[in-house]
């Protein structure tokens, strides 16, 4: 990529954190374009589609929570790494408005640029959940899509009251007791 192509890509990048992060995962493409300083046209070259530029916002985010996962796979307690896991990605999901649906959305949708990183994303939680489930500590039944939609069901309610600080781990809570055998 030619330097002034790549620092187009980096400024896009930098501004499009700060205005998702203002008006979450519908912000405007144009006033990400302007803050960047080029037009619109440049902001399509480098990210075709929204979901292409929210898959590059997010793709370190994703990245995180598989080597996170990786690290969870060695505590000893499976339930509390499954957990642990679950309250990293709703806490990261709630950083952008309307993110939790755009992933679940994404895993649905093999066609979408947003679907690998949270495939990927998705695979490290299941290790999780089959390790607690292999320890009897998690339902069989549990799937790992479960999972995710409990944690985004979390960050969406987390979303709707930012000023509860303890909400997430709160529900968090409440949620996973019903992960676990009867």
């Amino acid at each position: 990529m030619r330097a002034d192509a790549r620092r187009n890509y980096e400024r896009l990048l930098a501004e499009a954190r700060t205005v998702v992060a203002d008006q979450g995962t519908d912000a405007s493409l144009e006033e990400i374009a302007r803050r960047a300083g080029v037009g619109i046209g440049t902001l399509y070259r480098h990210f075709p589609t929204r979901e292409a530029l929210l898959e590059a916002l997010l793709r370190d985010r994703f990245d995180g929570l598989r080597a996170h996962a990786e690290d969870l796979l060695t505590r000893d307690d499976p339930f509390e790494a499954l957990l642990a896991w679950m309250r990293r990605l709703a806490t990261g999901t709630v950083a952008y408005r309307g993110l939790a649906q755009a992933m679940m959305a994404a895993l649905q949708d093999e066609t979408s640029e947003l679907y690998v990183s949270c495939h990927g994303m998705r695979a490290a939680g299941e290790a999780l959940l089959v390790r607690a489930q292999e320890a009897g500590e998690v339902r069989p039944d549990v799937h790992p899509n479960d999972v995710l939609y409990l944690a985004n069901m979390v960050a969406t309610a987390a979303e709707q009251t930012p000023d509860d600080t303890g909400l997430h781990d709160r529900l968090l809570t409440y949620t996973t007791d019903g992960l676990r055998p009867r």
